[in-house]
């Protein structure tokens, strides 16, 4: 369970749940095993995020991990009110196309 304010909490679960949709909502994105590879760590209004991802074959990583980066952060910051301070992205698969 995470504080984000004085009268809110989000248990680890539902923080999981937005970071690997978010990721996921960029095409050809997959988060591989979200409930192990998505690691969450809040301190305060702050965020750091570590992924291990699955990515469509043909796709231009560096693309595709910066705008992973960017919806992963728009989220937690629209959604729960944090700062995101660093989201590591690991390639660690290519999916067929």
């Amino acid at each position: 369970m995470k504080v984000l304010g004085p009268d809110v909490k989000v248990t680890d679960g539902a923080l999981t749940q937005i970071v690997v949709r978010a990721a996921e909502g960029v095409a050809g994105v997959r988060v591989r095993r979200p409930r192990r590879k998505a690691a969450i760590e809040v301190e305060g209004t702050r965020a750091r995020v570590d992924l291990s991802l699955a990515i469509a074959y043909g796709k231009v990583l560096p693309d595709v991990a910066r705008d992973v980066q960017r919806e992963v952060a728009d989220a937690l910051e629209r959604m729960c009110g944090l700062a995101v301070d660093v989201i590591d992205v690991s390639v660690e698969e290519l999916d067929a196309p």
